[in-house]
């Protein structure tokens, strides 16, 4: 870790893993990257050292329909599986996991459940109404 910059003092403290599922692929995602750095903020508030790391995501929507939706619900393993790897390896104190859509938020709580230690789970919650040809869309409207 000190070859990343941290100090003696910033690894003292209780080293909390953030496993953030952002990524520029999944609409459901787009904001992660800010609750990220708000849970990062809140670790250092309350003494600890926030350590983030990024979790794969596949999105149904787009796998939908080509060879892609193959890796969907395989991906849930992969997720629970690397974030176990990432947090035993690094010898994390705790975890904080910030997924969304229907496969990464179980893959996340499978690792949680996997680890014997402290673990949050923070869900960037449901993705806003849209508009198309200036009219508002929801999930309602459009079936």
């Amino acid at each position: 870790f000190k070859a990343m910059g941290y100090t003696d003092q910033e690894l003292n403290r209780p080293l909390i893993g953030v496993a953030n599922s952002f990524n520029e692929i999944i609409p459901g995602h787009i904001h992660l990257r800010t609750i990220a750095e708000a849970v990062k903020a809140g670790i250092r508030m309350a003494g600890g050292t926030p350590i983030e790391f990024g979790v794969i995501g596949v999105c149904d929507g787009i796998a939908m329909g080509h060879e892609g939706m193959k890796y969907s619900l395989a991906s849930r393993e992969l997720i629970a599986d690397s974030i176990e790897a990432m947090t035993s390896a690094h010898a994390f104190d705790g975890l904080v996991l910030i997924p969304n859509c229907d496969k990464i938020v179980p893959g996340m709580l499978m690792a949680a459940g996997r680890l014997n230690i402290p673990s949050l789970v923070l869900s960037g919650g449901p993705m806003l109404a849209g508009e198309l040809n200036g009219n508002q869309i929801d999930l309602n409207s459009v079936f």
